[in-house]
């Protein structure tokens, strides 16, 4: 199934950082249904997001590490997921049967990104030195692997709530839909 790929796109996208140069779309054709917006709106949404996470990514693999890249590092995976959490609760409920649901699915993926990054926030707070910027990677890292894992949830349960196929449907026509499998292809 559709939504069953975009979930390998994504943990694959989020967990090796494959989104570089992946962005959203302006919008849905005119011949797009509300639903079929909805889909392109939630998939740009996370390919925004995830692009800005792999630029932070790259940012901090150049090898010229200070206490001020690692900072804008922060500030811009701060910025990205704040972005991100306001792109998914201001999304409306799409027009379908499970259109709450579906709602109620993002506006917790929104929660449980936020709650991420504050956990990244907390891990680093305070680190000046190498070795308490070490210590703290694991905290990072596991917190970025389950931020991977709450979008693939997110999209596993869009999945199993859509018992008529609407957001199956939608998110096969939603041309942003396209760049996060095109990013695994």
């Amino acid at each position: 199934m559709r939504i069953a790929a975009l979930i390998a796109a994504l943990v694959s996208v989020l967990a090796l950082g494959l989104a570089a140069g992946c962005g959203g779309d302006d919008g849905g054709s005119s011949d797009a249904s509300a639903t079929d917006d909805w889909a392109n709106d939630v998939c740009s949404a996370v390919t925004d997001w995830t692009s800005a996470m792999t630029s932070v990514g790259s940012s901090l693999q150049g090898g010229d590490l200070s206490k001020d890249s690692l900072d804008k590092a922060l500030d811009d995976m701060r910025n990205a997921t704040d972005q991100f959490a306001d792109d998914l609760r201001g999304l409306d409920r799409p027009d379908t049967e499970a259109g709450e649901d579906a709602k109620q699915t993002l506006d917790g993926l929104a929660d449980d990104v936020e709650q991420g990054r504050d956990e990244i926030n907390d891990a680093v707070e305070g680190a000046d030195t190498a070795q308490e910027l070490l210590a703290a990677v694991p905290t990072v890292t596991q917190t970025l692997q389950a931020m991977s894992s709450d979008v693939a949830n997110a999209f596993s349960s869009l999945q199993q709530l859509d018992a008529q196929g609407e957001l199956e449907d939608a998110f096969s026509q939603a041309s942003s839909c396209d760049e996060i499998e095109n990013q695994n292809s």
